[in-house]
């Protein structure tokens, strides 16, 4: 049998592309943006940055707890996307600079930064938590976390490109089941200081995995639209209708672990009825926020439920291409209702800075994602489970590219 190195296209031969200049025109274009913004109103500028900023380090963290997963579970399917992912969640160090103007105007975007513990008894009791030195020092600890975990997963994969040793997957699947509890922990830790703590009197049990039910929730929908360029401009041959239909379920399974979760945050609160918790909620309520909320129900839960529903409807391009732009903007609204009715809490408010955020950010990391891939296998080349992550034994990578998703309707 031929190794399937022999069978892998070289992404540095597609390097140079016309769309892969987009990322640079986005990062000038949000950077001009975002100065203007900083100028004129700072305070607009710090939560529009924050709002990306979170938006985006979802997808990093999703794509590093599907590169977990691959590992905890031996999968086979996920084989031909892992190397991307690992690309993805290596991003991490990347957005450890990007947190610096966050780091920089923190007092302006926390308000019990600035606040005397000892006149405010719902700050008094988590001193010990909301602080400015644990603050900095903590976003430290998980950028250093984070770093080290998704290196360790990405250097154990190269190095089984070059020796294809068994030692690398025994490597890899130690780093992933320790890693998955410091996942869970980092990513807790992040939601509380960087989202839920802009209130700090707020209580909420189940806020970590609301955010990362909607993180991993929207890398899927992110991966399923690269890994689908990927196999059409011949980076990934192997990709095949197996990988499509599996990232379509999943992206199933979170839309409704998403709702179950939020809905459960909700009905607990709502249920309990304690002011400490509740007062989150009623400010959301007010002005166009309620709207907001509607639409995250509705376009957050409900459509994405119904549309996937079919199975044929998970390899159908006509709607999964609009499904993943649709997921992007649910997600990205879901963001604003988490941070931004500390500084509109009469209703939302659409900025420059807003998209000037999202194109700097978002432009910066696509940016260093393809120096990323064009410098590397395009996907894992000596992988035990190569083979049958082509869902049809010894037979030629060639055949498993001619199946395209959206083949058929």
């Amino acid at each position: 049998m031929s190794s399937p190195a022999a069978t892998a296209t070289p992404a540095a031969a597609h390097e140079g592309s016309g769309w892969e200049k987009l990322p640079y025109v986005l990062v000038v274009a949000g950077l001009i943006g975002l100065v203007v913004g900083a100028v004129s109103d700072p305070k607009q500028f710090g939560y529009s940055y924050l709002v990306a900023f979170m938006f985006f380090l979802s997808i990093c963290l999703g794509a590093m707890f599907l590169v977990i997963l691959h590992h905890l579970f031996d999968s086979s399917w996920s084989v031909p996307i892992r190397r991307f992912l690992e690309h993805i969640a290596f991003l991490t160090p990347v957005l450890g600079l990007l947190f610096i103007p966050i780091a920089w105007l923190a007092p302006q975007l926390y308000p019990w930064m600035t606040i005397d513990p000892h006149t405010d008894h719902a700050l008094h009791v988590k001193v010990a938590l909301f602080n400015p030195p644990t603050f900095y020092i903590m976003a430290a600890v998980l950028f250093g976390v984070w770093t080290l975990l998704s290196y360790k997963l990405r250097s154990w994969s190269l190095k089984q490109d070059a020796t294809g040793a068994v030692e690398c997957t025994f490597a890899m699947r130690k780093w992933a089941a320790g890693g998955v509890f410091i996942f869970a922990f980092s990513l807790t830790l992040a939601a509380i200081y960087w989202m839920k703590s802009l209130q700090h009197q707020f209580f909420s049990t189940m806020y970590g995995v609301y955010y990362f039910a909607g993180s991993v929730w929207t890398t899927l929908a992110t991966v399923y639209i690269i890994a689908m360029v990927m196999q059409r401009r011949g980076y990934i041959p192997i990709l095949h209708r197996r990988q499509f239909h599996d990232m379509g379920v999943l992206l199933f399974a979170f839309t409704v672990f998403y709702a179950y979760i939020h809905f459960s945050q909700y009905f607990l609160i709502w249920n309990a009825a304690m002011p400490e918790e509740t007062f989150w909620y009623v400010l959301r309520e007010q002005g166009s926020w309620w709207a907001v909320g509607m639409i995250t129900v509705f376009g957050h839960f409900f459509g994405p439920f119904l549309l996937l529903l079919r199975i044929d409807a998970k390899l159908n391009l006509k709607l999964m291409i609009p499904m993943a732009i649709w997921v992007w903007l649910m997600h990205y609204l879901d963001m604003q209702y988490n941070i931004m009715p500390v500084y509109h809490p009469t209703g939302i408010h659409f900025a420059l800075t807003d998209l000037a955020a999202m194109a700097f950010i978002g432009g910066t990391l696509a940016i260093v994602f393809l120096k990323y891939f064009h410098a590397h296998a395009p996907y894992p080349q000596k992988d035990p489970r190569f083979e049958e992550a082509l869902g049809h034994g010894a037979s030629s990578s060639a055949d498993a590219a001619s199946e395209h998703p959206g083949d058929e309707d």
